[in-house]
């Protein structure tokens, strides 16, 4: 097996060395396996990353980072038949958590006991999504998130109180499937996945392999009614909320009348109206724990 690790030394708090020592501890133990390792550095480009790709010629690439270095490496292997293995090495590693891949050392075990999942992706104006993209609420938190030096769940949780105060809602016109309707909300999600690093579930009947995302609208909503929610979300049941409405598509558009910031996979793309979506269905081989099963209904 030629496994080629791509280790982002500015994720998450640190300890990106800790992540290289466990690698070389668990591969120099299989005299069999072949494996590079190589830092995604903060000059490092796509192209960079596609000519060490194809220089070493690897079954899997293994990225250990936080769901924007997830992203990046995704794109690069969409529609090949190379294998990708996430590694937690960020703030909050949504993708990770939402396949159960909890520390390090599970991780990197994935090489030998995992199985090999295709699951979908997503294109949002033309960029590549794996996990969660949304506008409105959580996307001003993910910007604040960014400006601020510190990293971690607790400077995330920070900046969501503090954008608890200013919740603003707008008018979306949205078409899914060829269906069009408008609908005012205070956040739009574009859901591939199922839930937040934070572990709070924003779309309880998600599916990574399914061939759908989802349109999750969270609609203006009294704030005597926001532990309710929060305890919706904790609980996997926001489907049932008035506040809600889920939209299972494949192609969908979403409109604004004022730019508002969008992001994706926990970086900020800048503020836009106009919003295209389609899955890339089957687009990308993934090592899992174990096979995906849909959520109960």
């Amino acid at each position: 097996m030629k496994v080629l690790f791509f280790i982002n030394a500015r994720s998450g708090t640190g300890g990106y060395e800790s992540v290289k020592k466990t690698v070389d501890q668990y591969c120099a133990e299989r005299p069999s396996m072949s494996y590079h390792i190589e830092m995604l550095k903060a000059d490092i480009n796509k192209e960079q990353i596609q000519q060490h790709i194809h220089s070493y010629n690897p079954e899997v690439v293994a990225v250990a980072g936080g769901d924007g270095s997830v992203n990046l490496i995704s794109s690069i292997l969409c529609n090949t038949e190379v294998s990708m293995l996430i590694i937690p090495a960020g703030s909050a590693n949504g993708m990770a958590k939402e396949l159960n891949i909890l520390r390090v050392d599970q991780a990197i075990q994935l090489l030998w006991n995992g199985v090999k999942q295709k699951i979908d992706l997503l294109n949002i104006n033309g960029q590549h999504c794996i996990h969660l993209s949304d506008v409105g609420f959580n996307a001003r938190i993910v910007k604040r998130f960014e400006s601020d030096p510190r990293r971690g769940l607790l400077t995330y949780a920070r900046h969501m109180l503090a954008e608890l105060f200013l919740i603003r809602s707008h008018r979306f016109y949205i078409t899914a499937d060829g269906n069009s309707f408008s609908k005012r909300a205070v956040s739009v999600t574009f859901a591939n996945a199922s839930k937040y690093g934070t572990g709070m579930v924003i779309n309880p009947t998600g599916q990574l392999d399914d061939g759908k995302f989802e349109l999750v609208i969270i609609k203006p909503f009294p704030r005597i009614h926001l532990l309710s929610i929060a305890w919706k979300m904790i609980r996997g049941t926001l489907q049932n909320s008035e506040f809600v409405q889920v939209v299972s598509c494949s192609t969908a558009n979403v409109r604004l009348r004022k730019k508002t910031t969008l992001q994706i996979d926990g970086e900020v793309i800048g503020k836009t109206r106009n919003i295209n979506i389609k899955i890339i269905p089957q687009s990308l081989n993934l090592l899992v724990p174990a096979p995906l099963t849909a959520p109960e209904a």
